[in-house]
């Protein structure tokens, strides 16, 4: 097939030298940081993918938080589809803990270290360098490729739910998730609820108990109760193929929620969040019905248990066909280039694709880099595996538009 000369087109130099100029622009968002780190790496990119020849748009969703979009239109009428890989990373930590600087972008037995080497700078660097790979190899498509490039994928996902607001996902026919997962092509991913459970209690001196209402003790109530929730969905749902289990897991505890806290204080409230993995087979507004009819039954079994339940985040689980042509474009690329099967698999978290599965687009997640480095320090992503995954963006990208 001719689309199989795009990967001859890939150059190396290019997709590592780009790589690393994006890890070398720190985009840890950390508020009250004039201008903004993903501000910078954004413009960066603005540069860049003009330097290409792309129409580039640059659009704030909140001040110094910027999302890129770039289109690669073939002039022809055709399908659309979309490559998104997000500009911010995580906090470095402690720099001790790194044996690389993690803004430095070093190259060390064929890997190059940093943070957002392998979550997704690297991957998101692949992706431009495919798109200048099929400028390259001049061959023919029908359509366009969008290259969506939004902030904050690492918090509350501002960016991508801008993106879609703004009409930018309407026509989109299908979307590579450009996230670190070996190249192995990612059909599913887990949803997620994010909740604040709040249980309140009356203030008494410790020792005096019973002058009070303790919401600690009500709280472990709770938190059991939830517990044995959990363990009946993964009794009723057993393990997922490629996600694992569902899980319901209290992350923070705190009490009292305001002011200091003393030995010898009964707090007046415990708060506790709680970060709940979903698979395929549950149903979001049903698990928020069994969540709230646990709080009516502990209220009935104690009538001075009084909770709320606040739900401030959800993302749906996601599931691609493996027939579907976003899907059939990849594998086929994959088989081509590596001259071995696809290993399918699903990712474990959510990612933006969960708000773009949402609003109607299939998705398929991958990209290079082990899956369980990222957030770690000594980030990496091995060269050769980079270079793999920018002739899979490419290939891809042809073999979606010129299917019919």
């Amino acid at each position: 097939m001719a689309i199989d000369n795009v990967s001859s087109f890939v150059e190396e130099s290019e997709v590592v030298s780009l790589t690393q100029q994006l890890i070398r622009i720190p985009s840890v968002f950390r508020p009250g940081v004039a201008g903004g780190n993903e501000e910078k790496v954004a413009r960066f990119l603005v540069d860049y993918l003009r330097a290409m020849g792309l129409t580039v748009h640059y659009e704030e969703v909140v001040p110094g938080r910027p999302n890129v979009i770039a289109v690669y239109d073939s002039g022809r009428p055709g399908k659309t589809i979309l490559f998104e890989g997000h500009t911010d990373v995580v906090t470095e930590g402690d720099i001790a803990s790194w044996s690389y600087d993690p803004f430095g972008g070093a190259i060390e037995h064929n890997r190059i270290y940093g943070r957002g080497s392998c979550d997704t700078k690297g991957n998101l660097a692949a992706a431009i360098c495919a798109v200048r790979a099929i400028q390259r190899s001049g061959e023919s498509f029908s359509g366009k490729v969008i290259l969506c490039i939004p902030c904050d994928e690492e918090g509350m996902m501002i960016g991508i739910k801008d993106f879609i607001k703004r009409g930018w996902a309407d026509g989109v026919d299908g979307a590579i998730i450009c996230e670190p997962e070996e190249n192995q092509l990612c059909i599913t991913q887990k949803g997620a609820m994010r909740a604040i459970l709040r249980v309140y209690g009356k203030m008494a001196h410790g020792a005096m108990p019973l002058t009070g209402i303790n919401p600690n003790t009500r709280m472990a109530r709770a938190i059991v109760a939830l517990d044995e929730l959990e363990q009946r969905e993964i009794a009723r749902l057993g393990k997922h193929p490629m996600l694992g289990y569902p899980s319901i897991t209290p992350t923070i505890l705190q009490a009292p929620v305001k002011g200091d806290a003393q030995i010898n204080v009964v707090p007046d409230q415990c708060m506790t969040t709680l970060d709940i993995r979903t698979v395929p087979g549950q149903d979001h507004d049903t698990l928020r019905q069994q969540m709230e009819a646990i709080l009516q039954e502990l209220s009935r079994e104690d009538n001075s248990f009084k909770a709320t339940l606040e739900v401030i985040e959800e993302r749906p689980w996601t599931l691609t066909q493996r027939e579907d042509p976003i899907v059939l474009a990849v594998a086929e690329s994959y088989k081509a280039i590596t001259k071995r099967e696809p290993v399918y698999n699903g990712v474990p978290g959510a990612t933006d694709g969960t708000f773009l599965h949402k609003a109607g687009i299939p998705i398929l997640t991958t990209g290079a880099g082990d899956r369980h480095i990222p957030h770690h320090a000594d980030e990496y992503v091995d060269i050769d595996q980079l270079v793999e995954t920018t002739q899979l963006y490419a290939r891809s990208a042809l073999a979606f538009l010129t299917e019919k």
